[in-house]
């Protein structure tokens, strides 16, 4: 075993029940849940402990391990990945089910690796089921589990067997590693999103394809860049809720919102073959709701022909037409099939999320009032009461809320004395004498 933080795999044919059972190991929804078969499609890293163990627990794709269809072998590739780098296997089966061939293929597989495999007899939810387990033996593993991942049953057992061996205490953490920058990509489905993320990692950690909608689950992936810490997260791309027909599609576009919410900076990807759409500015908006930082990555950008100069302004120009509540956000023209201009995002997600966390003084503030020429009404001061995104009260002779127009003008002049690149700004109008309006 290595001396970092040891690694456990769930594996197991599709609809088994892998994302329930990471789900209650790691005690978050991470995953996406359903009944329908194929939901997991990429494979997805969380932080677990058992008994002062601390392991690191990564849910695959439902394998099938002679399926040559093309996302059904992309699955086993990126399974194969994780599990070169396992220090034990957790095999899931339905217990409700008969051993099928794709079991038996996958037990072959994994016994060949000669790694501690345990498995884990799943939906075993009544001691009227335990009889079920013993057929399994025939896959040839010795350390067989009865457990329900739904409702926990004998999941205890089975992490006392997984993490045996596992150092007990802390996870180690690296006192000078800076704090890590959260990073969503998000935007429509096959707009590159995958091949980004991969382009931004140096290696293929999503499944990548022509074929749309590739990504349910989010993926992420850490990397150090010139010594800060960055988290992306590949969301599954967001559909029109009119479009979002099965279960795993509809919770996808949920999840893919939550986490720009958790996010400190939004990669907005758009396809420079089609322009921008509508549904691109809906999925702008669900960003700029949720005060994220933001930076708009014109993808594919090597695909258009004849990429002048006047041919990359006039898209900016109707990005800014179609997108005016994100005048804010730096526009960046890159391919990432290619990588080119995708080593530029470091530095400039950097930069952002620095403006985003940016702190402006009360002192400073009022020196800014007192050169302001704002006639609407007089302010006697403003301060910053938050940051990502930076909010600020300002306190003026009246009420109500200011108008929309003189709102953008104090915005601006904000942006002009201070910066605040790439982040959108909050305003809170107080009256003196305790009214207020937004």
């Amino acid at each position: 075993m290595s001396n970092a933080i040891p690694t456990v795999v769930i594996v197991g044919r599709p609809n088994v029940g892998k994302s329930t059972l990471f789900n209650r190991i790691t005690g978050q929804r991470r995953a996406i849940v359903g009944d329908e078969p194929g939901i997991t499609r990429d494979r997805l890293h969380g932080a677990a402990e058992h008994d002062g163990r601390h392991f690191e627990l990564i849910d695959t794709g439902g394998i099938v391990v002679h399926d040559q269809e093309y996302i059904p072998a992309q699955i086993l590739k990126q399974a194969e990945f994780a599990l070169k780098a396992a220090d034990h296997i957790i095999f899931l089966v339905d217990g409700r089910a008969e051993i099928t061939g794709s079991d038996r293929d996958l037990a072959q597989m994994l016994k060949r690796l000669g790694k501690p495999v345990s498995l884990a007899v799943n939906k075993i939810d009544a001691e009227v089921r335990q009889n079920l387990v013993h057929e399994f033996y025939g896959l040839g593993i010795a350390d067989i589990f009865p457990v329900s991942a739904e409702h926990g049953t004998g999941v205890d057992a089975m992490l006392d067997r997984v993490t045996e061996g596992f150092p007990r205490g802390e996870r180690a953490v690296e006192p000078d590693m800076p704090k890590g920058i959260k990073v969503a990509i998000i935007g429509r489905p096959n707009v590159g999103k995958s091949t980004l993320l991969n382009a931004l990692t140096g290696h293929d950690r999503a499944i990548v394809s022509p074929i749309a909608g590739t990504t349910r689950d989010a993926v992420d992936e850490t990397v150090t860049h010139e010594g800060q810490e960055f988290v992306f997260v590949d969301t599954a791309g967001i559909r029109r809720k009119g479009k979002t027909h099965d279960m795993a599609e509809k919770l996808s576009v949920v999840m893919a919102r939550r986490h720009i919410r958790m996010a400190h900076v939004v990669l907005l990807v758009l396809d420079a073959t089609e322009g921008v759409v509508a549904l691109d500015t809906t999925i702008a908006g669900y960003a700029h709701e949720g005060g994220r930082a933001l930076i708009i990555c014109v993808n594919k950008w090597d695909e258009v022909k004849g990429q002048a100069a006047e041919k990359k302004n006039a898209f900016e120009q109707q990005i800014r037409d179609e997108f005016k509540f994100l005048d804010y956000a730096p526009v960046v023209f890159l391919s990432a099939k290619s990588g080119s201009n995708v080593p530029k995002l470091f530095r400039l997600i950097k930069e952002i999320y620095e403006s985003a966390s940016k702190r402006i003084t009360t002192g400073e503030l009022n020196r800014f009032v007192d050169h302001l020429h704002f006639e609407e009404r007089r302010i006697f001061y403003i301060t910053q009461h938050s940051i990502r995104p930076p909010a600020f009260a300002v306190f003026t002779d009246k009420g109500p809320a200011l108008h929309f127009s003189h709102e953008r003008y104090l915005i601006n002049q904000i942006r002009k004395q201070f910066g605040f690149e790439g982040t959108p700004i909050l305003l809170q109008t107080k009256a003196k004498g305790g009214k207020k309006g937004r």
